[in-house]
């Protein structure tokens, strides 16, 4: 059997099996497309068998696929591989990953073209990330919202705080714990909104937990963002533009404790506060709350010493008044005498009329001394009145100014008693009097109390 070339001349037709073997013949001998470096992400990995099968995509920036390639790392391969990236990265080798993969191009008659992975630089996958994460910053600092959130106010004592985490993960446990095991016994009101905290989904599960505080946002002091430490790559989700962005506008002040110290996510650069550990944002409510209640009792101490240092001030000073005026009044007439007699002394051999201007003298002098007394007694008892008077016009406006303060964070405290919790239709279960936080900790026939706004109620735990 035979058909025509382009040219006209006739040449054998191939089987389908052999035009298929002829294309995997070229393939291997393409010097180009064995122990090749290729650049992909990573899509539907899966192992089965001692293999780890995939596919390697490329993707355009809206996000379209241009490309697309079977590939396999076979069983004698597939542990060294894994191995050695688990090791560098901290992270299995998963689905969305973008890596640098070199191997060899192959083609099957029945299967068609696949990719025989030989080796995967790490490297090139952290370098992804950091890259990912300069980028993130860059344009939310063009969109000039990068440091939007730390410009928001931290209440001066954060209590209900919004709590974004992994129920049962032991990074909250140890949140929990210090923040409500503080030897103060600041009372706080910590909520968990439970949120994935690893994987591809914590982007969007963090994201719509923060849009659940803002649509209770009056319930609010403050956000805190927690997950415990992990490896490098485990923290991934969190480097990303769409939860960056709404952490940066978030309107309430966001605190992270993501990973351990040396961890950086983006969500470090851009929120309120960044502390290393959930334990270390525990520590930070209890130290904000302690500087708080400081501040508070110094004023009140202050307004207390002040009050009774100015009233003994003022009372020594009139005192002091009230004393000067009877000794100015008699040291003036003892000048006056100690002068006549001075004159009289001076002048014994003066005539009559001489003598009796100076009587006269004399008694013009003892009356106005007389008239002058009171009304030198009259002006200062004034002065004396108009200073009591303004300075208790200014004590009293302090005392009311402070009090008024200290009655503000009275009904705070109340506001955010446990009763106020209550009456919004929460409840308290207590076992031996102290409040049950965790279901784990009781043991059948138990017996615990539940109490509600109006009553409470006595079970047995089954």
């Amino acid at each position: 059997m035979s058909a025509h070339s382009l040219f006209g001349q006739p040449q054998p037709a191939m089987t389908l099996s052999q035009f298929a073997t002829a294309i995997g013949n070229a393939v291997r001998m393409s010097p180009v497309l064995q122990g090749a470096w290729v650049v992909a992400e990573l899509s539907d990995v899966r192992v089965s068998g001692g293999h780890c099968y995939m596919e390697l995509i490329e993707k355009n920036q809206a996000g379209q696929t241009v490309a697309k390639l079977r590939a396999t790392i076979w069983q004698s391969r597939f542990s060294y591989i894994r191995q050695k990236f688990i090791a560098a990265t901290g992270r299995e080798i998963m689905t969305g990953m973008k890596v640098l993969l070199n191997g060899s191009a192959s083609h099957h008659t029945l299967y068609g073209l696949s990719f025989s992975v030989n080796d995967i630089d790490p490297s090139y996958t952290l370098g992804d990330m950091e890259r990912l994460r300069r980028e993130i910053l860059m344009r939310l600092h063009k969109e000039g919202v990068i440091g939007l959130n730390k410009t928001r106010v931290m209440p001066p004592a954060p209590q209900r705080i919004a709590v974004i985490s992994a129920e049962g993960a032991a990074g909250y446990g140890d949140f929990i714990n210090h923040l409500l095991g503080n030897q103060e016994e600041f009372a706080f009101y910590p909520v968990l909104i439970p949120a994935v905290m690893q994987g591809e989904k914590t982007s969007a599960s963090v994201r719509d937990a923060l849009d659940f505080v803002i649509r209770t946002i009056d319930m609010w002091d403050c956000v805190a963002i927690l997950r415990g430490g992990g490896a490098t790559t485990d923290l991934n989700g969190f480097d990303d533009y769409d939860l960056a962005r709404a952490v940066a506008t978030f309107p309430l002040p966001v605190v992270v404790g993501i990973g351990h110290e040396r961890d950086r996510t983006v969500l470090d650069e851009i929120a309120h506060t960044r502390m290393k550990t959930p334990t270390a944002v525990a520590g930070f409510f209890v130290d904000t709350l302690r500087a708080a209640y400081d501040k508070v009792r110094g004023l009140v101490d202050y307004v207390a010493r002040y009050s009774t240092d100015r009233l003994a001030g003022e009372a020594r000073r009139l005192a002091n008044c009230e004393g000067m005026i009877p000794a100015l009044a008699e040291a003036r007439l003892a000048g006056a005498r100690a002068l006549l007699e001075r004159e009289l002394t001076r002048i014994p051999v003066l005539v009559s009329a001489r003598i009796s201007r100076n009587i006269t003298s004399l008694d013009n002098y003892a009356s106005l001394l007389k008239a002058l007394a009171p009304r030198q007694c009259s002006r200062n008892a004034e002065r004396l009145s108009e200073l009591q008077n303004r300075f208790s016009v200014a004590a009293d406006g302090a005392l009311k100014r402070n009090a008024a303060r200290v009655d503000a964070l009275a009904g705070m405290v109340s506001v955010l008693s446990p009763d106020n919790t209550l009456r919004r239709g929460y409840s308290i279960t207590r076992v031996d009097g102290k409040a049950v936080t965790d279901a784990s900790i009781l043991s059948p026939g138990q017996r615990i109390v539940t109490c509600f706004r109006h009553g409470d109620i006595t079970s047995v735990v089954e």
